[in-house]
């Protein structure tokens, strides 16, 4: 294994100049990226259509193309499902992506040809790492095995010898045999579709195992990692794996999550990384220890604009014009065919030399029924002040709109399920409440005086309400999220019907 590791640095070391190559020259590098990825596709069907080999400045591309939501572009991805070619992306696509909406059951199917797989997915892995062992360069993370936690992919009925699954599922499934060597479990379990069966495996392999980095989302590793400390009756993991050193995770905010994984992993050295990975391709990392941002990638074949959030009917950007600390719904255009696309994520910028971004929320995932526009950012960050002002852990959380009637005013009804309670629901919710109007100004106008908002209103849920719940959704594994904010009630009516207000 030396000298495959030294091969492996110097190689990752090379990777860092190439993005500090990027950093020094952002507009020049997407601007490229544009031309190539035009150039590639104009004699696919949206080629034709749109005039690619006619585009010949960032002004023409965004008069000649459209911008697409998934309902618009899902004709198109049909065709290819059914095994068209040349559709959206040169040649035949075998691999979508499956990604469960965030506001509804729908599923997306996201094209992954073989450069986006390659160029965006895996090259954002290996970006990722290069940058973990720039910033750490003693590392010993390549003596061990790492840990992914990952979904399952099925074959894609329309049309033979195509798949579709959790983008985990298929990066994993597509991974070159060596890339086996320095990972846990193997893909026999790591792709089974039986979640909880999977678990138990993975629990079972790995517990014996010099596990040194964990990639997954915060949520289903809590899970696992609390059924192998089950099963060996230890205080914390590093008394299972004492040679852990990093956790890269994304989907979700980690900050609601970090107290529970400092007590997982009680050692200052152990590092967590953020990516931003999502269905559509690796967007973002953090490339610093001890920020809570993440540099966008600028040469991984995304070519991003940005429309402000309060103004979804405005012209699109690029980042010579962005603006820091700025709400912004983000486009993608990319080499799996995407174009213009929007993706759903709201970001803002936090850097622009070099660009680094903070996921805010959701287009589609958010509370504005009284004008308030709550975002995920303003929930999440108001959850972890409470929790920390009152000395309690959450697990999970929802919250949704709970109307006026001709009675009482409007307010917002949360379920939350913690693993340390507060001593006080009431202290815990004013914590809330303060915090949540320190961050909105909206929402602090809407509950002066509680003329237009009460208080908010907790339910506090037993511990596995979520995970029961997700469960009877089948929304169980990896790439699933609870959703953490609705601008309408389905999701807490449900909740609260089935495990705490039955009588409803």
């Amino acid at each position: 294994m030396g000298i495959f590791n030294a091969i492996t640095k110097l190689a990752l070391s090379t990777r860092v100049k190439q993005i500090e190559r990027f950093i020094a020259h952002p507009h020049e590098v997407q601007q490229r990226l544009l031309f190539q990825l035009l150039k590639h596709a104009q004699n696919t069907q949206v080629g034709k259509q749109y005039g690619f080999s006619s585009i010949k400045s960032i002004e023409d591309f965004r008069n000649k193309v459209p911008k697409f939501t998934y309902e618009e572009i899902f004709p198109l991805i049909d065709k290819m499902m059914r095994g068209e070619s040349n559709v959206l992306w040169p040649g035949r696509i075998r691999w979508f992506s499956k990604s469960s909406g965030t506001t509804n059951d729908k599923s997306k199917f996201i094209p992954v040809s073989t450069e986006s797989l390659h160029d965006c997915h895996y090259k954002g892995g290996k970006d990722l790492i290069a940058l973990y062992f720039h910033n750490n360069p003693s590392s010993k993370m390549f003596d061990g095995k790492g840990l992914a936690i990952g979904g399952s992919y099925k074959n894609n009925n329309l049309f033979p010898d195509s798949y579709y699954g959790d983008v985990s599922a298929v990066i994993m499934a597509n991974l070159p045999k060596w890339a086996g060597y320095a990972s846990t479990p193997d893909t026999s379990i790591s792709l089974m579709s039986e979640w909880e069966e999977k678990l138990e495996r993975i629990s079972n392999v790995t517990i014996g195992q010099n596990v040194t980095n964990i990639s997954g989302v915060p949520t289903w590793t809590m899970v696992l990692l609390e059924k192998i400390l089950e099963k060996t009756k230890k205080e914390n993991m590093l008394e299972v794996w004492p040679n852990f050193e990093v956790f890269f995770h994304g989907a979700v905010a980690f900050h609601p999550y970090k107290e529970l994984f400092y007590k997982l992993f009680p050692k200052k050295e152990v590092r967590y990384m953020e990516t931003y990975n999502a269905s559509e391709g690796f967007f973002a990392m953090q490339d610093q220890f001890g920020r809570d941002d993440m540099l966008l990638m600028l040469d991984n074949g995304v070519y991003y604009e940005f429309i402000p959030a309060n103004q979804s009917n405005a012209q699109a950007i690029g980042l010579a014009q962005v603006a820091l600390n700025t709400n912004y719904i983000m486009l993608i255009t990319t080499n799996g065919g995407l174009w213009r696309y929007q993706i759903g994520d709201t970001i803002k910028f936090t850097s622009l030399y070099p660009h680094r971004i903070k996921i805010t929320g959701r287009t589609k995932h958010f509370i504005n029924a009284f004008g308030e526009e709550l975002i995920i950012e303003n929930a999440e960050s108001a959850i972890a002040s409470a929790c920390e002002y009152t000395g309690s852990k959450v697990v999970n959380f929802t919250a949704a709109p709970l109307y006026m009637d001709n009675q009482k005013k409007g307010a917002h009804e949360w379920v939350i399920e913690f693993l340390t309670p507060p001593e006080s629901i009431e202290q815990f919710a004013d914590i809330l409440d303060q915090h949540l109007q320190k961050l909105n100004s909206d929402y602090e106008s809407k509950r002066y005086k509680s003329y237009v908002l009460l208080p908010p209103v907790i339910h506090v849920a037993p511990q596995g309400t979520f995970y029961q719940w997700m469960k009877s959704r089948n929304k169980i594994g990896a790439q699933n999220k609870v959703p953490r904010l609705a601008n309408d009630r389905t999701y807490i009516d449900d909740i609260l019907e089935k495990y705490l207000i039955p009588s409803r």
